[in-house]
């Protein structure tokens, strides 16, 4: 099997530019998508957790790189890389504090480009590697090898195998709509499996465990008709055991 290529969306107005470093990363090995518009941006949201790295413009027609910026820092953890034209030392700073993980004014130099992209996804996939052991969910701590869980270092409860490979699969699809028949697929295979209101059921045990309003979910939202999304703001869902 082949080593999956790093998606990158690339979002910016300037249709020559766009061009330029779409191609320059198609032939370092990257897989580019681009945008041209801010509106259009805002509506990648639920796909941006797919993303290896966004690399994002500042002045965009209808929504600016600012608003977008804020937009996928709510919906995911992909890098954030601007480029613009809007290069002071505060502009900088904004777009960090933002939630942007490098910022490079215009004009730029491509390799400099090429060099930052590089590293930012380098960066990203060392700690995915490492984010292997445990799953924070708000206050609580799940322990993937021993099935425990933890807060403020107290365990919690124990929790099945099936319970850690179902909470596994969630982080592994943050942000993404996960259907009922896909999670089965996945857990249970497809030759053997129960009803789907076997998955409800987990969930019903998750929210009741995670969430501080069972009725009012902050991390596991329902899909009418199709199943569940796992969205975990504001912290990373994994870390390495040490």
């Amino acid at each position: 099997m082949g080593v999956d290529k790093h998606k990158i969306l690339l979002i910016e107005d300037e249709e020559s530019l766009s061009n330029v470093v779409a191609m320059n990363l198609e032939l370092e090995g990257f897989v580019v998508t681009t945008v041209t518009n801010g509106r259009e941006a805002i509506e990648q949201k639920e796909e941006v957790s797919q993303y290896d790295l966004v690399i994002l413009d500042v002045m965009l027609p209808e929504v600016s790189g600012w608003d977008i910026c804020t937009t996928y820092k709510n919906s995911a953890n992909t890098p954030i890389l601007f480029i613009s034209a809007k290069g002071s030392s505060s502009d900088r700073i904004k777009g960090l504090k933002l939630g942007a993980d490098d910022y490079l004014s215009k004009p730029f130099d491509l390799e400099e480009l090429l060099l930052r992209v590089k590293v930012l996804i380098l960066r990203t996939n060392e700690k995915d590697h490492a984010n292997v052991n445990q799953i924070f969910i708000g206050d609580l701590v799940v322990n993937t090898k021993t099935y425990e869980v933890f807060k403020d270092q107290e365990k919690v409860t124990d929790l099945t195998k099936r319970e850690v490979e179902l909470l596994s699969l969630f982080v592994q699809h943050e942000g993404e709509v996960v259907s009922r028949n896909f999670i089965l697929d996945e857990l249970w295979g497809k030759d053997h499996f129960p009803t789907t209101r076997t998955i409800d059921n987990y969930i019903l045990s998750f929210r009741k465990l995670f969430e501080e309003d069972a009725k009012k979910p902050r991390f596991f939202h329902s899909v009418r008709g199709v199943g569940y999304k796992f969205i975990n703001k504001g912290k990373s869902s994994q870390k390495q055991i040490k």
